[in-house]
């Protein structure tokens, strides 16, 4: 049996997948799991980079436990945060997160150098106050020496990759994350650079998934007892995620529901039109230079710290089980709202938000359940209804995928709302999407086509209607 190993890190989790293909169809196995979350280092909230990296090793180990030896591995994790090295390859600085408000005001800077028309012509990368960019205009404008002494800008997943091989790169999905790679062009804007005064040396050379970019260094094979391929995944877990759709057609619209809800579609070229920045969507990288013409939302952030706030007594399943007693509960609120990003109590925010806005406020724990399900469904629409105008078309359905969409109350309330057919699956498109970059490039699947339709195959997808 040929084994592929998927590490996948969000922000809350990291998880070893093994992958490996039985009677036609790709078969997963989780076989290591670990914590992550930022946490506070003088005033700044920050990754445990180091942290880490033993906990990708950790996983590694356990694969030489178990007797599945992988033939390849591939990192992804979430977008737009980075670290930066020294000439000794040491870090500067902390690997600070991207929920850490450093950036405050960055972006209304820098759009006095770079209009903000033009910074979207140039990128077409979606507006938000924590993206790399706005990022490292903030260490210049706080740290300009730490700026000043970097010699390398690797993205997490990048940085990963370099401590497994010793080989630095950057890979295009994650690269695009940042508002500094040239949406037409697909590399680093120099003018972008210049105009900002950032060392574009600093900068590596940007690959694209399914690169393999060699074998372990070798104090780390010895380490393991045994040597594999480092493959460039898509490093952005959306870009994962949406190679695993099992939708292969113009017609559906693809969500990615995780921490945050990714919506949009697959295109072949990037849409830089007025319209779509004043709808703030943002064209992603996707593999084989695909666009991820889409939208971040919230998303099931907003769960996650409602059931933070309740002490983690109830599981997720229980606060559906709840919910769907006040179902007739409609108060809303704009889960895209700033006040939502990094709240002190989530519960508290929602429960303003509605005061604020005359609606009626919600006490009990259901009430709260699903006042935010509604809501999240009621931006989707709202996305749908913005990509219908800017497509000037309708779609017919969307494939919901990612850990969100094993909440069937959501994908309910998300069809009868936005009025489409729902496809829920697979739940682990990152760690699917994954592996396909390194099937493909391995030669196991020939192309895309072929490895999505393996996986509506091998997955269980569930169908659900606007009318019931």
């Amino acid at each position: 049996m040929k084994y592929h190993l998927a590490v996948d890190i969000g922000a809350s989790s990291g998880r070893h997948i093994l992958g490996y293909m039985e009677n036609g169809k790709l078969e997963i196995e989780e076989i290591y799991r670990f914590e992550n979350g930022i946490s506070k280092i003088g005033d700044e909230y920050c990754w445990d980079i180091k942290g880490l990296f033993k906990e990708v090793k950790n996983g590694i180990k356990k694969c030489k436990e178990i007797g599945k030896i992988p033939e390849s591995i591939a990192i992804d994790t979430w977008g737009v945060d980075f670290v930066l090295l020294d000439e000794n390859n040491d870090m500067l600085g902390n690997s600070v997160a991207y929920r850490d408000d450093r950036t405050e005001g960055m972006m209304e800077k820098a759009f006095e150098k770079i209009p903000q028309d033009m910074l979207y012509l140039y990128t077409g990368i979606q507006f938000q106050r924590f993206n790399t960019l706005y990022q490292l205009l903030a260490i210049k404008n706080k740290n300009k020496e730490t700026l000043d002494k970097a010699k390398t800008f690797l993205m997490i997943p990048d940085y990963l990759n370099f401590l497994l091989t010793g080989k630095k790169v950057n890979e295009y999905t994650n690269a695009s994350t940042t508002q500094i790679v040239n949406s037409f062009d697909r590399t680093w804007d120099e003018k972008i650079l210049e105009e900002y005064g950032i060392n574009k040396d600093m900068f590596q050379e940007i690959k694209l998934p399914k690169t393999n970019i060699g074998g372990l260094r070798k104090e780390l094979a010895e380490e393991f007892g045994f040597d594999m391929e480092v493959i460039l995944a898509a490093t952005h877990d959306t870009g994962s995620a949406f190679i695993a759709s099992v939708c292969n057609d113009s017609d559906s619209i693809y969500l990615s529901s995780g921490t945050w809800s990714l919506i949009g579609v697959e295109n072949r070229f990037p849409i830089c039109v007025p319209k779509a920045m004043d709808y703030n969507f943002t064209n992603e990288g996707g593999i084989d230079y695909r666009y991820r013409f889409l939208k971040n939302i919230m998303g099931l952030w907003v769960i996650q710290e409602v059931r933070r706030n309740l002490d983690n007594k109830y599981s997720f399943a229980e606060l559906v089980v709840l919910a769907k007693q006040y179902m007739d509960f409609n108060s809303i609120v704009d889960v895209d709202d700033d006040r939502f990003l990094k709240p002190d109590n989530m519960i508290e925010e929602i429960k303003n938000y509605c005061r604020e806005t005359k609606q009626k406020v919600p006490n009990e724990i259901g009430e709260i359940a699903v006042c935010v399900y509604n809501s999240l469904a009621h931006c989707y629409k709202k996305a749908v209804d913005s990509l219908e105008e800017i497509f000037e078309k309708k779609f017919k359905r969307i494939n919901i995928f990612g850990g969100g969409c094993k909440n069937e109350l959501l994908n309910e309330i998300v069809s009868k709302v936005t009025e489409k057919e729902i496809l829920a699956g697979p739940d682990e498109a990152t760690a699917i999407g994954n592996l396909v970059a390194q099937l493909i490039s391995l030669g196991t699947f020939k192309d895309l086509s072929e490895a999505r339709q393996v996986i509506k195959e091998s997955f269980n997808i569930k169908k659900f209607e606007p009318e019931n």
